[in-house]
């Protein structure tokens, strides 16, 4: 297939998706997803990250399909979502670093540190062991109530990161508990 016959396939298949056509849709996701996950691991430089991205940005696409305006716009417009997501997922491991270098640089004794929270000595030092992402997800959902999504707003992680850091956190609790 010629790079024309293959945009007027791209366009064909836009315009029908835009019109509902879920088949349509699949396939464009099909011809598409590939060069959409390169383009976000270039970006990201992570494999996973990229895939991430692209599946992400492909629910941007679904969602904002009806409002594209010339279905020729599509491949620099799906680029673009993908590019946004790869920046948001850049930028928020950026902020992680940044979270998990101040939180390294805080002192345990610091009042109102977990520490002085914690009911033992063990569960403190246990808790003052964990990564930062892990000791901050704890700290907010367990010793400030809150929720699992208003912890993920405040360490600003979608909620299945929250969860994931928590479930990391307790067995490694656990595990410094039983052998203390």
């Amino acid at each position: 297939m010629t790079t024309a016959e293959s945009r007027v396939l791209d366009e064909y298949l836009v315009v029908c998706a835009r019109a509902g056509d879920r088949r349509a849709f699949e396939h464009l996701a099909r011809r598409w997803n590939r060069r959409l996950v390169a383009h976000a691991w270039r970006l990201t430089g992570d494999p996973e990250a990229a895939r991430d991205a692209a599946q992400s940005a492909w629910i941007e696409i679904a969602r904002g399909l009806a409002r594209l305006e010339d279905e020729r716009a599509f491949p620099a417009w799906a680029y673009r979502i993908v590019s946004r997501r790869c920046a948001r997922l850049i930028d928020g491991r950026r902020r992680d670093r940044e979270l998990t270098r101040d939180l390294a640089a805080q002192p345990a004794s610091e009042p109102g540190d977990v520490g002085t929270v914690a009911t033992t000595p063990a569960l403190a030092r246990a808790i003052s062991a964990l990564p930062p992402g892990q000791r901050a997800a704890i700290a907010l959902h367990h010793f400030e109530d809150m929720s699992i999504a208003e912890t993920a707003v405040a360490l600003d992680v979608p909620a299945g990161t929250v969860k994931t850091r928590l479930m990391h956190a307790r067995r490694a609790l656990r595990a410094a508990l039983e052998g203390a």
